[in-house]
C-alpha cells in the first residue's frame, strides 16, 4: 500500500485516452462495491436530549477520564503531491487497510479519488496509487470485477506499475480467466524477476492451460507486452522499503530451505539405494552429506549406524546410535543397532540391556529376541572365561 507504486521513466502522464483527458471524467466512484462499512461497538454514539446533542455517558453518570488519545500522527505523513486534506484520506485508508478494515479503507480511497476530481487534480502518479489501493480492497473482499477495473485505470495512468499489474493478475486468476492472468504475471516478471508470487502463479497456470488448451496453449494467449528497458532499469534502481527488504529476505530463506530439502531427499534416497546394493561405504558418505544439511535428523543417524556396523566400525556406530537416542529416546532401531555395536565391541552386558529395551518397547521384534539369546550365551561364556 502507500506510495510504493512504480513510476516508469519515459511514460510520463501518458497512456490516457481522449475520454480520460480530465480528472473529472476519470473519477467514477464505486464506493458501494460489495464491501459495507462496519462500526465497532465502541464507536461514539450521540443522542438528542432537550434539543441539544450530548455524548453518551457511561453508567454512573461520569465521563471517562484519563483515556489515552489514539496516535493519529500518521494522518499528516506526506502523500505524494496530494493536498493535506486528500493526503489525510489516503493515509487513513492505508492505516485501515493494514488493520484489516477493508470496507472502511475503500471508502477513504473513494473519497480521496472523488476529492481529486472536485479539486481538478490530475497527477497520474497519485491517482494511480489511489486506484491501485482501492483495487486491493476489492481484491480482499473477493470483488474481482471492480478490482480489475480499478487496476486497469491505474495502469492507464501509469503503464507498467507493478502493484496494479500483480493485483489484476490475481483478480483474473480468481475469475478463472487464466490467459489474461498469465499475461499479467509474465509482465510483472519482466519488471521484477524476484516476485515469487508471480513465479508460483505462472507455474500453476501453465499446468491449467496445458490441460485446458493442449500442446498449442501458447498460441491461444493474448500478446504479452514487452516492458521497455528503461522501465526495468528504473525499477532495479528504485530504493526498496524495509518491508520489501524483509519480504525479499524471507523469500530467499524459503527458497534456500526448499533447495536444502530437495538436496537432502535426493541424498537420502541415494544412500538407501546404495545400502540395498551392499555399497556401505558410499552409502555412509551420502548419509554424512545429509547430516550436514540436517544435523538433527534421527533417521540418518540410524541409517549411517547400519553402514558402520557393516564396515565393522562399531565404536562409530555406537556413537551414531547415541546421537539418535538423544533426539528420540524411544527409538527402537537406535537401541537395536547400538546393541549390535556393543556386541561387536564385546560389551555383551550393554548389548543385552539394549535388546531388552527394544523388547520392552515392542515385544514382537523377533530379531531382538533371537539376538538376545545369542548375546546372553556370549555373556555367559565371557563370564565363565573370566572366572577360570
Amino acid at each position: 500500500m502507500g506510495n510504493a507504486q512504480e513510476k516508469p521513466s519515459g511514460s510520463g502522464g501518458g497512456g490516457t485516452r481522449p475520454d480520460q483527458a480530465t480528472a473529472g471524467s476519470r473519477m467514477r466512484s464505486r464506493s458501494g462495491g460489495s464491501i459495507k462499512k462496519s462500526h465497532t461497538q465502541g464507536d461514539s454514539k450521540k443522542e438528542v436530549a432537550n434539543g441539544t446533542q450530548r455524548e453518551n455517558i457511561p453508567a454512573g453518570g461520569q465521563e471517562m477520564q484519563g483515556s489515552p488519545k489514539p496516535d493519529t500522527s500518521y494522518l499528516d505523513a506526506p502523500a505524494g503531491a496530494l493536498p493535506p486534506h486528500l493526503a489525510r484520506l489516503k493515509n487513513e485508508g492505508n492505516h485501515l487497510f493494514k488493520h484489516g478494515q477493508f470496507g472502511d479503507a475503500l471508502e477513504k480511497y473513494t473519497q480521496a479519488i472523488d476529492g481529486c476530481a472536485e479539486a481538478g487534480i490530475d497527477n497520474p502518479e497519485d491517482l494511480c496509487i489511489l486506484y491501485s489501493n482501492r483495487a486491493a480492497c476489492y481484491l480482499k473482499d473477493g470483488n474481482s470485477t471492480d478490482c480489475i477495473q480499478d487496476c486497469t485505470t491505474a495502469l492507464e495512468l501509469q503503464p507498467y506499475s507493478l502493484k496494479p499489474l500483480l493485483r489484476r493478475a490475481m483478480a483474473y486468476e480468481s475469475l478463472e480467466r487464466y490467459r489474461k492472468a498469465y499475461v499479467d504475471y509474465k509482465t510483472v516478471l519482466q519488471i521484477d524477476t524476484g516476485v515469487q508470487a508471480a513465479h508460483d502463479s505462472v507455474h500453476r497456470i501453465t499446468k491449467m492451460l496445458i490441460e485446458q488448451d493442449g500442446p498449442e496453449w501458447r498460441d491461444r494467449l493474448p500478446e504479452i507486452p514487452v516492458v521497455p528497458l528503461s522501465v526495468q532499469e528504473q525499477h532495479r534502481q528504485k530504493p526498496i522499503s524495509i518491508e520489501q527488504a524483509q519480504a525479499r529476505a524471507a523469500r530467499a530463506a524459503q527458497e534456500e530451505a526448499r533447495r536444502k530439502e530437495a538436496q537432502f531427499t535426493l541424498l537420502k534416497q541415494k544412500g538407501n539405494d546404495l545400502v540395498k546394493e551392499g555399497r556401505f561405504q558410499e552409502a555412509l558418505e551420502k548419509y554424512s552429506e545429509c547430516l550436514i544439511l540436517k544435523p538433527d535428523e534421527c533417521a540418518i543417524y540410524t541409517n549411517r549406524a547400519i553402514c558402520l556396523l557393516k564396515l565393522s566400525r562399531f565404536k562409530e556406530s555406537k556413537q551414531d546410535c547415541d546421537a539418535a537416542l538423544q533426539l528420540e529416546p524411544a527409538n527402537k532401531k537406535a537401541f537395536y543397532r547400538r546393541a549390535l555395536a556393543y556386541k561387536g565391541l564385546k560389551d555383551y552386558l550393554s548389548a543385552s540391556s539394549d535388546l531388552q529395551e527394544v523388547l520392552q518397547l515392542d515385544p514382537n521384534v523377533r530379531e531382538a529376541e533371537q539376538e538376545l539369546e545369542v548375546v546372553t550365551s556370549l555373556l555367559r561364556q565371557s563370564l565363565m572365561d573370566n572366572s577360570t
